[in-house]
């Protein structure tokens, strides 16, 4: 099984996450004297013996730091003496950013997992064509009472030998967080455990939903948010299209909004709107720059994949569409209509938090939430939506079949394409899409070689979208399915024929 089919499994980890969220949440919502979060890793592993890890002590102290994260706070420094809710006090605010790192590894969580190797299993059947060993270019197989032996000093881990197994009995072994990391940014301190090199990451959240063992988390904001909607705040809630069918069957669309509310949102609005607007602007970007003025162009809206095609290929991020996000036109539309309030965008990715902490954007957006970190909201303020009656429902009718296909991978291209023929029928747009940074990479080489001339581009972070995200709770497939049934019920099909632009209201009072 690979990484992408685990996503979605429901696991102890899976369950602690949700009820960190829910007791921060909960703890926000109370108020009062926050030095109860001392008691929270109790109450989240309660009894004398962990069903999970070694130590129930152990289990705690994890438990304690994924609060602190979930809050906003910084790990603790493991050789000091500190309380849990140490700089709590400073977090209990409606205005704060991250401070980075962004995602971060709980070491003594960590496996110390080894790095990269391959193995000969029970499997070798010690045949005698020794194909590993003919294959092998350093001599490092070599047979011990006819089995087969690598040797790891002579060893350069290609794989050779066990691609040419009839048997499958060799297998390569790697660390999950790393193996998920298309950025290689996953490396070891002086304990063998996993450390994140943050001049690499793009903060796409891929290790932290591949570590099995839960050893690294990404900061949150929850706490703030609510906060905020407790001051009084008008805080609006903008969702990424990947939220249907993340919450369960009775989370409709035309509830969401009501649900919403309940939590003290003022409302809600589709991301999809700014992905129209955001699908407009790249086929004019196309149509207009390609290939009279560049030889390609690549989509913005996956910020991970543009941060890494920054990073890996600077002379090339001029070629990287300049329209902005879909988040971000869906926040600058909604705060042009309402001055007063407060954005707060709730979608599947770790790394839209780093998007929105930027200075160029910090004014437009001011939470990010994921469908894990909504959830918890909704639990710790019993949110049913079973109970939502069909005249209390509010329909999300104001975006296009294409902007809500945005969540899926291919989605953004297939957008793009059909704005660009209605624009300019007679132009032929070529497309090729990458998920996951380690294909997006290999897609940027073949382009920067001039196999992709004429072409556009589309990358995204996540295999699979955003339906993939690290923030997202269904397995990924059911998600695909569910965003498509989404995208059919939209009131129109293509993005060109929104009504909206960056000059009109959005939203009325």
């Amino acid at each position: 099984m690979n990484l992408t089919q685990t996503r979605g499994i429901a696991t102890c980890l899976t369950e602690h996450r949700q009820e960190i969220f829910t007791e921060v949440a909960r703890l926000a919502y109370e108020g009062g004297d926050y030095s109860r979060m001392e008691d929270l890793p109790y109450k989240i592993a309660p009894g004398e013996v962990s069903n999970d890890r070694e130590s129930i002590f152990l289990e705690r102290a994890i438990i304690g730091e994924r609060i602190r994260l979930a809050i906003g706070l910084p790990l603790r420094n493991v050789t000091e003496h500190t309380r849990l809710s140490d700089g709590v006090e400073d977090s209990a605010i409606a205005e704060k950013y991250y401070d980075p790192p962004l995602v971060n590894i709980i070491t003594y969580a960590c496996n110390a997992c080894p790095t990269t190797n391959y193995k000969v299993s029970e499997g070798c059947q010690g045949c005698l064509a020794r194909f590993c060993q003919e294959v092998c270019p350093k001599d490092a197989v070599r047979f011990e009472r006819g089995k087969s032996v690598i040797d790891p000093e002579k060893c350069i881990k290609c794989g050779r030998c066990a691609n040419a197994c009839p048997y499958n009995a060799i297998i390569k072994q790697e660390r999950p967080c790393a193996a998920a990391c298309g950025m290689n940014a996953i490396e070891s301190d002086e304990y063998g455990r996993a450390k994140i090199n943050y001049d690499k990451c793009v903060s796409c959240g891929m290790c932290l939903v591949s570590c099995p063992f839960g050893a690294i988390a990404d900061k949150g904001q929850i706490f703030q948010l609510i906060h905020s909607i407790k001051r009084g705040d008008k805080v609006i809630a903008i969702v990424a299209p990947a939220f249907y069918g993340q919450f369960g069957p009775a989370a409709t669309p035309e509830r969401l909004t009501v649900a919403m509310k309940k939590l003290g949102f003022h409302d809600v609005v589709e991301v999809a709107i700014g992905a129209d607007l955001c699908t407009i602007e790249e086929a004019k970007d196309f149509l207009r720059e390609v290939p009279e003025y560049q030889p390609f162009m690549a989509t913005s809206c996956c910020p991970a994949w543009a941060m890494m095609a920054k990073k890996e290929f600077p002379e090339m991020a001029r070629y990287i569409s300049m329209a902005m996000t879909p988040m971000v036109l869906t926040a600058r539309m909604t705060k042009a209509a309402n001055p007063d309030c407060r954005i707060a965008f709730v979608g599947p990715c770790a790394a839209k938090k780093l998007e929105a902490s930027r200075r160029s954007i910090r004014s437009d957006v001011d939470f990010v939430l994921t469908f894990e970190e909504l959830q918890g909201m909704f639990k710790a303020k019993e949110v049913d939506f079973t109970t939502i009656t069909k005249e209390e429902e509010i329909p999300l009718d104001q975006a296009s079949s294409a902007g809500r296909g945005f969540a899926v991978g291919g989605g953004v291209a297939k957008a793009v394409v059909a704005a660009a023929k209605r624009i300019a029928p007679e132009r032929e747009v070529n497309v090729v899409a990458a998920e996951g940074l380690a294909e997006c990479k290999k897609m940027l080489m073949l382009a920067k070689a001039g196999k992709y001339n004429g072409f556009l581009l589309e990358g995204m972070a996540c295999p699979g979208g955003c339906v993939a995200g690290a923030g997202t709770i269904q397995p990924i497939k059911k998600s695909a399915a569910a965003v498509e049934l989404y995208a059919k019920t939209a009131p129109f099909e293509n993005a060109v024929d929104t009504e909206y632009d960056i000059t009109l209201p959005l939203l009325k009072d």
